[in-house]
């Protein structure tokens, strides 16, 4: 018996490679990771502190479903991230000690609103609408980090329509895995259950209904949905 008022929300669950489930809190997502990335958004890609936006835990896209084209936008674009699953929570992380909090590592797509975005820019509003709509976040499976360590190097890429849009290399990341958990530690007291997007390399663009995405992430899994 309890006393909620309304019933609460499912716990939003990612699953994991050889199984099991992954119950997710929030999910926080890195700006401009990528030099190359920063490049094409008209931005400076100098070495300055990272900044990050977040999802809700329930904008997550898991088991290759499809995904509806959001409403409101004309210019639906795709980025190609790797995914970082924390396992053990903490608050000023020691950057030599990052790596042990984390539970494994998955594919993902931050999907964005690019017009939206770009309006929120110019008039230096939020940007929350353009990057946490409903089902904005395809995820693969969690691959955990006793099976595939800790990548700090690996092909990255994505596919559209078997075409391909995105390919860099996770060794580009200007912060790096640990770097980031212990920035972003810095900011909030991570928990069990955080995902973190860590950046998308160049090649973003838009993509259409009847589009099927297809990333890849070397040693570490893949991601797939088409846009309905």
């Amino acid at each position: 018996m309890t006393n909620y008022v309304i019933d609460p929300p499912a716990v939003t669950a990612v699953p994991v490679a050889g199984g099991g489930l992954f119950p997710v809190r929030r999910v926080f997502c890195v700006g401009r990771n990528y030099a190359e990335h920063t490049r094409e958004m008209g931005g400076d890609p100098d070495r300055e502190e990272p900044f990050f936006f977040t999802k809700p835990a329930d904008a997550l896209l898991i088991n290759g479903a499809d995904m509806p084209y959001p409403t409101k936008t004309k210019d639906l674009h795709h980025e190609m991230e790797l995914v970082v699953a924390i396992g053990t929570g903490g608050h000023d992380i020691p950057e030599a000690e990052a790596l042990n909090h984390v539970y494994g590592y998955a594919a993902g797509l931050d999907m964005t609103r690019r017009d939206l975005q770009a309006a929120a820019k110019k008039t230096g509003k939020p940007w929350d609408m353009s990057k946490g709509f409903d089902l904005s976040g395809p995820i693969g499976e969690i691959a955990p980090a006793s099976h595939v360590g800790h990548p700090s190097a690996g092909k990255i890429e994505l596919v559209v329509n078997s075409v391909p849009r995105q390919s860099s290399d996770l060794a580009k990341m200007i912060w790096s895995v640990p770097e980031t958990i212990a920035y972003l530690s810095s900011l909030v007291v991570l928990a069990p259950g955080d995902l973190i997007f860590t950046g998308t390399p160049e090649g973003v663009a838009a993509v259409v209904k009847g589009d099927v995405l297809e990333g890849e992430i070397a040693g570490i899994g893949s991601v797939r949905t088409r846009i309905v």
